[in-house]
């Protein structure tokens, strides 16, 4: 038998997202023997994952209402002999939840990324969507928020502060590590000319990004004659909106909207740490955000960043991110925001100490130590169908560690 723990990591989907970047990353450092199950959608994380050498099992649910993935999910937890179920996303905290206990695992983690003031996972918060959440919030052993921000919300929701764990994401800054090298040659492959300020951004094309504030706002400073273009990497259904708003503004030539950029590229398209690596500044327009992964690369790539809203930055003191400058105000104030940073020409600083708080190591080593609890606590369950009780030891990590 192995020291470490056999853990489930249950997802909506595994389509390119930061949720959903954020789980592969966690793996490579993860000191558990882990596979994964996405309800919908496996898509380019899922190759990835595979390709790390975890095993993927794609349940083909159909929709939010497809109650028959339910017992399906059930008999693969129960077949698997897992010590742990840990769910991501809103959708598979609530079947994985229900489908972890009916299966008698004693110890059910979720982790909630997307948790905002008025949205989760950018659709409106209803009451519906609370009381749900709520009620199989209580069927788990421990709750992580990605952020103090995050962790006050569940708290106001009437989530156990004793069951709230904050472990922010983690990101892995050698990939960011700047190249001129690289820069050059990506700058070339997108056509930006040579001396243009290169303004990004990172998102699902969603009005809840705001990425058209962005276009109006480099469309403003083009006007005054500045040397600006704007790439954005990420799709959606906002996407046509976007490149009708460039055009008719004027700056659909400086505007490029790149697709789904993963995290190790591929596709034609860019990765995000070769996109940062090209650009001369990073804008989060975002109105909601629970964590800001986006704005933490971007200072690991050195650049200067403009944001409306960051947890990550917003919860530390103001020395731990010195390029990052939250833009408040209305469409006008990103105006004069943007002015200014492309006034000031292209320049790189050294990677911040949020970085280093952030270290994709130091977040594992926290969801272990969230792991350790949740097994030492485990819950009072029902024996497997087909295991006897005693086959299934109470906490795997506190076994191996005497």
């Amino acid at each position: 038998m192995t020291d470490a723990p056999r853990v489930l990591h249950v997802i909506t989907g595994l389509g390119v997202g930061g949720a959903e970047h954020q789980l592969r990353l966690l793996l490579r450092h993860l000191p558990a023997r882990c596979d994964v199950v996405t309800l919908t959608n496996p898509g380019a994380v899922a190759d990835g994952l595979r390709a790390d050498g975890v095993r993927v099992t794609d349940l083909a649910m159909r929709g939010n209402r497809d109650l028959a993935a339910l017992p399906r999910l059930t008999r693969l937890i129960r077949s698997g002999g897992y010590d742990l179920v840990h769910t991501h996303l809103y959708r598979a905290c609530v079947y994985g939840r229900i489908a972890a206990r009916l299966a008698g695992v004693r110890a059910v983690v979720a982790t909630e990324h997307s948790l905002g003031a008025a949205e989760i996972e950018g659709r409106p918060l209803t009451a519906g969507t609370r009381a749900l959440y709520r009620a199989t919030e209580r069927l788990g052993t421990a709750t992580v928020a990605v952020s103090a921000t995050v962790a006050e919300r569940l708290a106001a929701w009437g989530v156990p502060g004793d069951r709230i764990h904050t472990v922010p994401n983690g990101v892995d800054a050698e990939r960011f590590r700047f190249d001129p090298g690289a820069r050059a040659a990506v700058r070339a492959a997108l056509g930006v000319p040579p001396g243009a300020h290169a303004v990004g951004g990172v998102g699902r094309l969603v009005p809840g990004k705001r990425f058209d504030a962005l276009v109006r706002a480099v469309a403003a400073v083009a006007a005054e004659g500045r040397e600006v273009v704007l790439l954005i990497a990420g799709d959606g259904p906002e996407r046509g909106a976007l490149q009708r708003l460039a055009a008719r503004l004027g700056v659909a030539e400086r505007v490029r909207l790149l697709g789904e950029c993963g995290q190790e590229g591929g596709g034609g398209a860019p990765s995000v740490p070769e996109l940062l690596g090209a650009l001369d500044l990073f804008v989060s327009t975002s109105a909601e955000e629970a964590f800001g992964l986006a704005v933490v690369e971007a200072l690991a790539a050195g650049l200067p960043v403009l944001y409306r809203t960051c947890p990550a930055v917003e919860d530390l003191p103001p020395h731990e991110a010195p390029g990052a400058r939250r833009v408040t105000g209305g469409d006008d104030a990103l105006v004069r925001a943007l002015r200014e940073q492309t006034a000031a020409g292209a320049r790189r600083s050294a990677v911040p100490p949020v970085v280093r708080r952030y270290a994709v190591a130091r977040t594992a080593e926290q969801v272990m130590d969230v792991y350790r609890r949740a097994l030492a606590v485990g819950r009072p369950v029902l024996p497997p169908q087909g295991r006897p009780p005693e086959h299934h030891h109470p906490n795997p990590i506190e076994r191996t560690s005497r």
